[in-house]
This record gives structure tokens, C-alpha cells and sequence, in this order.
């Protein structure tokens, strides 16, 4: 046998270069090679045809610029003549939307307290219907020739911006009649909230019952937010959240193709936009019956949304149904407090169950910290103190390893020509000196979830984005500008290297060296605020190390590498 703990090591390393293979793989475009994604987790979504009932109905997303002629959904009347299409334009002290008067339609937002990475001077704008981008939230009736998200409305008059002292602002659209409907829809927004309350009241103007439904939808084209890494890799792309099945996200390419189903009908539940760091949202109160869809729309141009029943509506009545819509960043206590299962648009995948608990930690750490580079210093050496006996068992197995590797080194090379010989004697000098070759593993192993979920906490947390830690470092989420962090975390891995005992074998011995500059060159393309936990992660593991081989008696050396 030979080194069993190295060889586990390499397993280790190994596994870990495959999810870095298949990560990039989905970044560009292309199936997992190794670990294609389960459907439990990934649904994909059914064709038009084969889409939540009622869905086919939906009226195609219009994408055409303000002041275009709109064109009315297939099958409906030709729209009522109104006054001349414009964008309306409202904010709080949080947003800044604007609205369009075909439907009253959501198709700009902005986000004030969050800069866009490329131009700190302007807000972050996650919702835009362009010439470059298509990303827009919208409502109507379907059942009937009734008003859609492309009807032309009326805006009635009243306040565009929250004033100070206030704490609502109102957005009112009426729409014409049309099959003998009058659609009412009211934005409200409040201060502080990236949720906005969506009243839609429908009154039957003819004189014939009716029973129109309600669709709300998100419409996104497939293309990735501008400015994604190629050395991570972040899901963007719809939804879905019931009770029942939980939270599916669904691929663009799989809406292209049709595949697997979503959970079409529910009581309760969300549909969302998600993207890296920001979301958005459909939420309807609990018990209201509706129907998910998921569909292509036109050429790269997708939507998730719902449809809810508002039952029959006699002559001269109405009926009202409020929504919510979500628009903001992804704050997991924020989210929380929205609606069941909307925290999980900030996705941590398998390792939910770890990752929670550390970023609730990482929270209560900032709150008396104030600073998220020393939160995250101060969560890593609160992991170290946690798993101290662990290590301290492993680096005492590596203190023992290295004492005897002399010892292996000059019987390996007196039985190089008889491998079966130098294997038993292997083992014989194992159980005198009473080392275990996989002791220095088996503690390091326990521990890689955590430290898996904790690098999912750092790159999916949104208050990494714009964070400060000291001097050079403004930006936790974007890479170090000068490389000091890469540089110092790449020398912390070869020192600890070094402090390790050489593998017998040289082939391995020269890998050992090659693994970590291999491994290092990625963290200077990653988040800063990655490259500071796994910094600070070494610099800990490498004092704990140099103390145990000390008490151990076990002299100082450095194992350096030999290429010849």
C-alpha cells in the first residue's frame, strides 16, 4: 500500500478540480460532464403547448420601445384608441421604477442603494426594456377579449416621488373596456421595500357575467447578467416554489427543449427571476388557487409566471386581487420575513443545511463587527477554535508522518526493486511507530462541507457586493485589484506544504508543490472576500501546525521541493 493519506488527498483534490470542470461547463453555455443536476433540483420547463392551463393564453410580451406602436394579443379586439405611449417615471428611497402605460406594465427598476460594478456613480438597474436587454414584470386578464399587459391605460394624476414624511406612494392605471371588462391596477410602494403591493380590481362594465383570470408574469431574455466571472459560475434564470415540491430553478435551454415538468398547479408558492446577488418575484397570498407556467416567449426571450382564478363576476360588480412583487437584493433575513421560501432564491444548492446556520453566524458577527472582511476573519477563526481537536489530531498524525519519513524515504530506496517487500515493511514500520496513515486525512475530510458551504455563503451574499475591508480592498465581491490577497494566499499554501511531510514517492513529492500554484491561480480572478477566508484559513491551519509539530518535538523543516 502506499501512502494511503496522500493518495485520499489527491482523491480530494481530485474531486474538487471535476465540480471546478463542471462549473465551468454551465458557465458557458453546456451540460455538466460529471454531475448533470438532478431534476429534484433543476426542472425544466414544458413546452407552450404542454404549459400550466391557461398559460398558452397569456398575450407574448411586447418588447417594443416606448412611443411604438403596441400589437394587440392574437385573438383580441383592435385596442382603443388613448393617449400617446410614455414611461412613467416614480422613486422612493430605495427605487426608482418606471412604468409604461401599455398595461401599466413594470419595465424599469433601479436599485439606489446598490451601484452598478462598472460605474459606482450610477444605481444598479436590475429591471430594463432596451434595445440591449429585455427584463420586465407583467399583468392582465386572460379569459376573454379583456384588457392585457398590452392594452393602452390611462395613468391617473398624482404624486412620482416619496417625499420626506411620507411612507407610500400610489401608481394608478385604468384601462378602457374591453369585453365588457374595466381593469384597475394599483402599484403601491413604500418606503424602504423593495416589495411592492399590486392591487388589480376588475369590474364588469357589460352586462353578462364574466369570469376573467389573472396572469402575472416575469419576462427575461437568456442572456447572463453583464459582468459574470469565468472562473465561477451563478445561476440565472426562473423559478418555481410550492410546498409540495419546493424550489425548482429551471435552465433557458430547458424551456428551449421541453423536458421536465414544474409544479403547475398550487395554493400556495412564489414564481421568480433569479440572477446572481438580486431577484424578482411573484408572490400571491396563501390559499389563492393558481396555475405555474414556464415558456419561451420569442427568440431568447423567456417568462415564468402564474394565473389565478377570480371566479365569476356579475353585471355592475367587481373583484379585486392584491399581488406582491419582490425586486430587490438577495437579503436572506429580508426574504424571510416576504413569504415561505422566498429566502431560497439565494441558492447554496445540496449544502443548504451548513450554509444557513454559517451566514446567520457571519450576520451576528457583522452586527457587533460593523465590517465584513473582519467578520469574515473573525467566522473562520470560530471554525478553527470548533474544530480544533480535529486538526490538532490530524497535524499530530502529520507531526508522526514526518518524524518517521526518513526513516520510509531510506527503506524505499533499499527496496525500490521489490515493491511487494517494500509495501510489507511499509506497513511494519507503521505499526511500530503507531502512525495511521490516514489520521492526518480523515479530520480534514469531516470538515470540507463546512468549509464548501461557507465559500457558497461568501459568493452568494449580496452584502459582499461594494463591502470594504482595509486599505486597498473597497470591494469584497470583486477581485483584488492589486493580487495581494492571491499572492500572500498562494505563498500560505506552499508554506503549508512545506511544512508537510514529502510524499515517499517523488512523482508525488514534485505534484505536491505543482497542486497548490495550480489551485492559486484561480483566486486571482475570485472575490476578495473568498481569497480573505481561505487566507486566513491557511495562516490558522499553518500556526496550529507549527505549534503540534513543536510540542511533538518534531524540529523545524521545510520539505522543499526537488525537480530535478
Amino acid at each position: 500500500m502506499n501512502d494511503i493519506r496522500r493518495t485520499i488527498l489527491w482523491v480530494i483534490f481530485g474531486f474538487s478540480m471535476v465540480l471546478l470542470w463542471d462549473k465551468w461547463q454551465i458557465h458557458n453555455g453546456n451540460k455538466a460532464t460529471f454531475f448533470p443536476t438532478p431534476p429534484a433540483q433543476t426542472a425544466s420547463a414544458p413546452a407552450v403547448a404542454a404549459s400550466a392551463a391557461g398559460a398558452a393564453s397569456v398575450p407574448v410580451a411586447s418588447s417594443a420601445a416606448p412611443g411604438a406602436a403596441a400589437q394587440p394579443p392574437a385573438g383580441s379586439p383592435v385596442q382603443p384608441a388613448a393617449t400617446p405611449r410614455e414611461r412613467v417615471t416614480v422613486s422612493t428611497d430605495v427605487l426608482r421604477l418606471a412604468f409604461d402605460t401599455d398595461g401599466g406594465s413594470l419595465v424599469q427598476g433601479e436599485l439606489l442603494k446598490y451601484p452598478e460594478m462598472g460605474d459606482k456613480a450610477k444605481p444598479f438597474l436590475l429591471l430594463d426594456e432596451s434595445a440591449d436587454r429585455v427584463y420586465v414584470a407583467q399583468t392582465g386578464l386572460i379569459g376573454g377579449a379583456f384588457p392585457t399587459h398590452k392594452t393602452p391605460m390611462a395613468l391617473v394624476p398624482g404624486p412620482r416621488e416619496l417625499k420626506d414624511g411620507e411612507n407610500e406612494l400610489q401608481v394608478r392605471f385604468e384601462s378602457p373596456d374591453l369585453g365588457g371588462v374595466k381593469l384597475v391596477k394599483t402599484w403601491v410602494l413604500k418606503r424602504g421595500a423593495y416589495d411592492i403591493a399590486v392591487r388589480h380590481e376588475v369590474v364588469n362594465t357589460g352586462t353578462a357575467p364574466v369570469s376573467p383570470q389573472l396572469y402575472l408574469q416575469l419576462v427575461r431574455d437568456g442572456n447572463k447578467p453583464a459582468g459574470e466571472s469565468s472562473f465561477y459560475s451563478t445561476f440565472t434564470g426562473p423559478a418555481v416554489y410550492t410546498e409540495a415540491k419546493k424550489y425548482h430553478k429551471v435552465e433557458f435551454k430547458d424551456i428551449e427543449s421541453g423536458k421536465a415538468e414544474i409544479d403547475k398547479s398550487s395554493t400556495n408558492g412564489y414564481v421568480a427571476m433569479v440572477q446572481h446577488y438580486f431577484a424578482t418575484a411573484w408572490l400571491l397570498a396563501d390559499g389563492v388557487q393558481r396555475d405555474n407556467f414556464v415558456r419561451k416567449v420569442d427568440a431568447n426571450l423567456y417568462s415564468v409566471g402564474m394565473i389565478a382564478q377570480l371566479g365569476e363576476i356579475a353585471p355592475g360588480q367587481s373583484k379585486s386581487m392584491d399581488a406582491r412583487l419582490f425586486a430587490g437584493p438577495q437579503i436572506e433575513t429580508l426574504l424571510e420575513k416576504l413569504a415561505p421560501g422566498l429566502e431560497l432564491v439565494k441558492d447554496y444548492g445540496w449544502l443548504t443545511i451548513l450554509a444557513k446556520p454559517l451566514y446567520w453566524l457571519l450576520d451576528q458577527l457583522h452586527k457587533v463587527i460593523a465590517n465584513w472582511g473582519w467578520s469574515i476573519v473573525a467566522l473562520v477563526v470560530l471554525l478553527k477554535i470548533a474544530f480544533y481537536w480535529l486538526n490538532a489530531k490530524a497535524y499530530a498524525s502529520m507531526a508522526k508522518m514526518k518524524a518517521i519519513n526518513p526513516r520510509i524515504q531510506e527503506m524505499r530506496e533499499r527496496l525500490k526493486d521489490k515493491p511487494q517487500q517494500m509495501q510489507q515493511e511499509m506497513m511494519r514500520i507503521y505499526r511500530e511507530e503507531k502512525v495511521n496513515p490516514m489520521g492526518g486525512c480523515l479530520p480534514i475530510m469531516i470538515q470540507i462541507p463546512v468549509f464548501i458551504a461557507l465559500y457558497w455563503v461568501l459568493l452568494s451574499s449580496v452584502e459582499m457586493r461594494g463591502a470594504p475591508w482595509i486599505g486597498w480592498i473597497h470591494d469584497l465581491s470583486s477581485p483584488d485589484p492589486f493580487f495581494i490577497l492571491p499572492l500572500l494566499m498562494t505563498a500560505s499554501s506552499l508554506l503549508q506544504t512545506a511544512l508537510n511531510p514529502a510524499p515517499p514517492d517523488p512523482m508525488q513529492a514534485k505534484m505536491m508543490w505543482l497542486m497548490p500554484l495550480m489551485f492559486s491561480v484561480m483566486f486571482f480572478f475570485f472575490p476578495a472576500g473568498l481569497v480573505l477566508y481561505w487566507l486566513t484559513n491557511n495562516i490558522l491551519s499553518i500556526a496550529q501546525q507549527w505549534i503540534i509539530n513543536k510540542r511533538m518535538g518534531v524540529p523545524p523543516q521545510f520539505n522543499l521541493p526537488k525537480f530535478r
